[in-house]
């Protein structure tokens, strides 16, 4: 039997870790809010903590509830049963039930637990951030920081700023001391997405803090030191990039320790209607509308291959909601938004659909598009051969990006193999 003075010390307990994860999340929303930049991005980040700590306390909540007045097993015991009722939230935003999929939950269960890096690899539009998101969930630091940051979407001359900070007066414009990505994910996991667009200056600097759990602010002295983390992803292929000696061998293995490979749309095609209708309910309810897909359109939606995968099936699916016409809620091929035939057209031109003769012919005659592509192609391919498979002197060398570059050759098919 638990005495009185044992019940209140359960309690006291319960309601200290409670008040201690509670702030914690509100550390987190305040040092978002604090750091420098648009506004935009400092609400957009304590919009996502509060996102966080939502699911924490339903977790918690749910937690209660399964309970039915037993007594708590210790520390130990509730942290994994919260951890353990975020299954249904990890179900929420990964929707499938193809056998990839279910071998994408059972890496996530495995890996969560563990303090290990993870490396995650799939094409773009996958799903990757939301597995990460998964992986954090699952974990031990649910109810610490998620920090997310693009390395692509940020310029290589402020990448180690967004990083690590920087103090006041280190550089034109740094009117103030601000906290980096890693400092406001000290605790939680910091996700690193597009990794393999980090400069090879920045990647011997990521490498300490992976290392090390230390780093210095830019244009300061003092060590710092964190417990964060890092969960990375790329649709690049990083080994060549080794090979190529644009990506340090290095950080390489420090980042690869547990990889997870998400697959592309075409290869799960048996969840496309389940996806189809999570994206229906969600772009309906935002619109406030009722659109449903007719059985020819669904088919038809079914059979594409989706290059632009989950990301661009979302896209198309929002379209359709936002376009269609008030009053039309069952859409059909006929019924599709005239601004929106071309991508249709070119849906069913590829799946097969062409019905009439005038519409094989046209898909069997070349067009000037299609040959331009092929010039564009092939000056790729030769640029590539000519830099050594290094994107950055073929971009040099053809007056692009590295980034309309690595576009291209996915929207080729071009890798050096």
């Amino acid at each position: 039997m638990v005495s009185v003075t044992d019940a209140e010390e359960q309690v006291h307990e319960s309601l200290r870790a409670y008040l201690l994860e509670e702030r914690a999340a509100l550390e987190g929303m305040s040092d978002a809010l604090a750091c420098s930049g648009s506004d935009q991005e400092g609400l957009a980040q304590a919009k996502q903590f509060l996102r966080d700590r939502l699911l924490a306390v339903q977790a918690r909540l749910v937690q209660g509830k399964g309970a039915g007045g037993q007594q708590e097993a210790g520390r130990r015991g509730r942290d994994k049963t919260v951890r353990e009722s975020f299954h249904t939230g990890l179900h929420a935003s990964l929707v499938g039930q193809s056998e990839a999929m279910q071998q994408v939950y059972r890496e996530i269960k495995r890996v969560a637990d563990s303090q290990a890096t993870v490396l995650l690899r799939g094409e773009s539009g996958t799903g990757k951030e939301l597995v990460a998101k998964a992986i954090h969930l699952q974990g031990a630091r649910a109810a610490r920081a998620f920090i997310r940051l693009h390395c692509a979407a940020v310029a290589e001359t402020l990448l180690e700023s967004e990083l690590f900070g920087h103090e006041r007066g280190a550089f034109t414009g740094a009117v103030d001391t601000r906290k980096g990505r890693f400092e406001l994910a000290d605790g939680g996991t910091l996700f690193l997405d597009e990794i393999g667009d980090i400069p090879l200056g920045t990647q011997v600097k990521l490498l300490r803090v992976l290392q090390d759990k230390c780093f210095e602010r830019v244009g300061g002295s003092r060590l710092l030191s964190v417990d964060v983390r890092v969960i990375s992803a790329t649709h690049r292929d990083l080994e060549a990039m080794v090979r190529a000696g644009s990506f340090r061998e290095d950080l390489y293995y420090r980042l690869n320790v547990v990889p997870v490979t998400l697959p592309p749309l075409r290869e799960r095609a048996g969840d496309i209607p389940l996806l189809i209708e999570h994206f229906l309910a969600r772009f309906n309810r935002e619109n406030h509308r009722r659109v449903r897909l007719g059985r020819d359109l669904l088919t038809l939606m079914a059979r594409y291959h989706w290059p632009g995968n989950v990301r661009e099936l979302q896209n198309c699916v929002e379209r359709l909601v936002v376009m269609v016409e008030p009053g039309h809620e069952v859409v059909t091929r006929d019924g599709v938004p005239p601004s929106l035939h071309g991508y249709f057209s070119d849906m069913q031109q590829v799946t097969g659909g062409q019905s009439s003769r005038a519409g094989r012919e046209r898909a069997e005659r070349p067009s000037l598009g299609d040959s331009l592509q092929e010039m564009e192609r092939k000056q790729l391919l030769a640029a590539l051969e000519g830099a050594g498979w290094v994107q950055a002197r073929a971009a040099r060398a053809l007056g692009l990006t590295p980034r309309q570059v690595a576009y291209k050759m996915k929207k080729y098919g071009i890798s050096e193999g």
